[in-house]
C-alpha cells in the first residue's frame, strides 16, 4: 500500500490533505499558514474523520481527565478534538487555578488541539505550549500541591502571515507595515516553531479552475484505513503505542538506523541551512511516518527528501538528494 507522492505533480492527492494524512499516522504537529478563506479551518476540523478509533485504555485516560475537569466526555472511543478561542486565558489553555484542573492541552490528550488565529494568541500562553509539546505532559506547581497531567495531542495551528491576512497576495491589497508584519510572525518563538513537524503553506483557492480540474474525492474511511495499517507498523515496531511522533530518538535509531548516505545529507543539510538538532530529528521522524505509509521496513532517501521539504518548505525547489 503506497501513498502517492506529495511532490509528484502527477499524483491525484493535493499537498495539504497528503501531509494532513502523514500527521495522523505519525502523530505530527502541524502549522498552516494561509490567507483567509483558504481552507485551513475546514482541513482541521476535518482531521479527526481519518485518525484511528481510541485504545481501551487510552479512552479510560481521555474519560478520567474528563471527570477531574467535569467536562463533558467526548463520545467513547472518538479522539477528542479541543478548539480553545484565542481570548481564552492560559490557565484554562494549560490547566491549573487554586486547586488545579486539566486543561485543554490535557483535554485533548490522544486527540488534537486545534489553534485557530494562532497569531491572536498571546505570546507567554503561546510559549507555555512548549514543555507538554515536548514530553507530552504539564506539570502544574502550587503551594500545596505539585500534579502532573498527561498531555500527549497532535497541535493543529492556523494563521494568517500578517495581521490584515494579505500579505504576499496578489489578488489583495496588504493594509499592514513590516512593523506589524514582523511583530505578528514574532507571536510564535523559534523554539515554538521548530516544535512544529510540518510547516504547511496555503495559497487561495481558484474555484474557476478547480472546478475544470476537479476529481472525484477519497473517503474519510479510505484515509484511515491507511492510517489505522501505519499506526500498525509502529506500534508492532516499538512494542507499545507509540507514534513516530512521540518516538525516543535513541528508539528510533534503534529500529530504523539511517544508512550513511543518508546520515551525511542529513549532517551537510544541518550545517548549510543552520538546522536545530530538534529540527533534524522531527525530518527522520516525519521520514519514517512516510515509509510505514509505502510500506517500507526501512526509512528511504525519497521519504527523507519529502520530509525535509514538510518541514523545510523553503527547500521545497531545491533537490537534496543529488
Amino acid at each position: 500500500m503506497r501513498i502517492p507522492s506529495i511532490f509528484n505533480k502527477s499524483s491525484a492527492i493535493p499537498l495539504p490533505r497528503a501531509a494532513l494524512e502523514i500527521a495522523a499516522a505519525g502523530g505530527h504537529h502541524v502549522l498552516m499558514t494561509g490567507p483567509p478563506g483558504c481552507g485551513k479551518s475546514l482541513l482541521a476540523w476535518s482531521f479527526p474523520s481519518i485518525l484511528p478509533a481510541l485504545s481501551k485504555e487510552a479512552q479510560l485516560e481521555v474519560l478520567s481527565l474528563y471527570q477531574l475537569s467535569r467536562v463533558e466526555h467526548p463520545q467513547a472511543g472518538v479522539p477528542p478534538f479541543r478548539n480553545p478561542h484565542h481570548s481564552a486565558s492560559g490557565v484554562s489553555i494549560i490547566g491549573g487555578g487554586q486547586y488545579p484542573k486539566p486543561g485543554e492541552i490535557s483535554l485533548a490528550h490522544h486527540g488534537v488541539l486545534f489553534l485557530d488565529e494562532m497569531g491572536e494568541f498571546s505570546k507567554k500562553t503561546l510559549d507555555m505550549l512548549r514543555q507538554p509539546l515536548e514530553n507530552g505532559s504539564i506539570t502544574i506547581s502550587r503551594t500545596h500541591a505539585t500534579i502532573t497531567y498527561p498531555a500527549s495531542f497532535i497541535l493543529l495551528a492556523a494563521m494568517n502571515p500578517c495581521p490584515c491576512g494579505y500579505a504576499g497576495s496578489n489578488r489583495h491589497y496588504c493594509t499592514c507595515s513590516p512593523r506589524q508584519i514582523h511583530f505578528y510572525q514574532n507571536k510564535l518563538s523559534g523554539p515554538l516553531r521548530d516544535r512544529f513537524d510540518l510547516k504547511l503553506s496555503l495559497g487561495p483557492v481558484d474555484f474557476a479552475v478547480e472546478e475544470g480540474t476537479a476529481q472525484e474525492g477519497e473517503s474519510s474511511q479510505a484515509v484511515r484505513s491507511r492510517v489505522e495499517h501505519a499506526r500498525a507498523r509502529q506500534y508492532a515496531r516499538y512494542g507499545a503505542e507509540i507514534p513516530n511522533g512521540r518516538v525516543p530518538y535513541d528508539m528510533l535509531m534503534k529500529t530504523s538506523p539511517l544508512s550513511c548516505s543518508q546520515q551525511r545529507t542529513l549532517q551537510e543539510l544541518l550545517m548549510k541551512e543552520g538546522m536545530s538538532n530538534r529540527t533534524q530529528i522531527k525530518i527522520i521522524r516525519l521520514a519514517r511516518t512516510i515509509s510505514d505509509l509505502e510500506g517500507s521496513p526501512h526509512i528511504t532517501d525519497r521519504s527523507i527528501e519529502e520530509a525535509i521539504k514538510l518541514n523545510r518548505p523553503e527547500l521545497s525547489r531545491e533537490s537534496v538528494f543529488v
